[in-house]
């Protein structure tokens, strides 16, 4: 039986680095989100990029460039990193530079895993299915905010934690798993009431709309697999 352990914040990833597991990374507000929005809107390919200066290099050599920062849009940048944003007019069959505050540097970090899977709520049954199908250890990582703990990337990953145990063919002894999993089970059946306890839900207040913040939050509405190898992603069920 496989192993899953989360890790709460990519300053703790060191402690749980295991180059023969998966690796989900989860940003749920907003950057694995999105870019499971973008690959059902028909992109190529995705580069996630790490610092403002790279972004700017990228925007710079021709690319389409999708960047924030504390949520706001990088004056430079050809868009922001909502969902909603990532359409089929604007990024179809294209290749698209992207850097986000925290979700785009963890997914950076992960980079040596057996895959590098970008989950979200949206997607969480295709990352599921692979996971099971994959038969290997598992490390949940979320991004988290300026490397802090954040609420909702911890329930997606205790949801998609809850959905790999009931399987059958995971297991674990983690404490912040369990800690997700009974976090997930206070929260599932009424997440967006539960979601507002949440800083980044806050921050984004004003900046993204609660439709945004409610497709964030609702299971299953693309069959998309991004998966970043070589520092670029693409689907996986393409």
């Amino acid at each position: 039986m496989k192993k899953i352990e989360i890790c709460f914040t990519p300053a703790l990833y060191n402690l749980y680095h295991n180059t023969e597991a998966n690796v989900v990374v989860i940003d749920i507000m907003r950057a694995t989100t999105s870019i499971c929005a973008a690959f059902a809107a028909g992109a190529d390919k995705i580069i996630p990029v790490g610092t403002v200066e790279d972004a700017k290099k990228m925007k710079d050599a021709g690319f389409i460039l999708a960047a924030e920062r504390d949520g706001i849009v990088l004056d430079f940048a050809d868009f922001g990193n909502s969902p909603n944003l990532f359409t089929i007019e604007r990024v179809k069959g294209k290749t698209i530079a992207y850097s986000t505050t925290n979700g785009t540097q963890a997914i950076n970090m992960a980079k040596d895993a057996k895959h590098v899977i970008i989950g979200a709520f949206i997607n969480l049954a295709e990352v599921v299915k692979f996971l099971i199908s994959d038969n290997s250890d598992v490390v949940i990582l979320c991004s988290g905010w300026k490397k802090k703990f954040n609420i909702e990337d911890t329930l997606c990953a205790g949801a998609m934690a809850t959905k790999l145990i009931e399987s059958g063919k995971f297991s674990t002894i983690c404490d912040s798993t369990y800690a997700s999993v009974d976090l997930w089970n206070v929260a599932k059946n009424d997440v967006m009431t539960y979601i507002e306890k949440a800083a980044h839900r806050h921050r984004l207040r004003g900046i993204v709309s609660d439709e945004i913040v409610e497709y964030c939050h609702t299971l299953d509405v693309v069959k998309v697999l991004p998966i970043c190898k070589n520092e670029v992603i693409t689907d996986y069920l393409a």
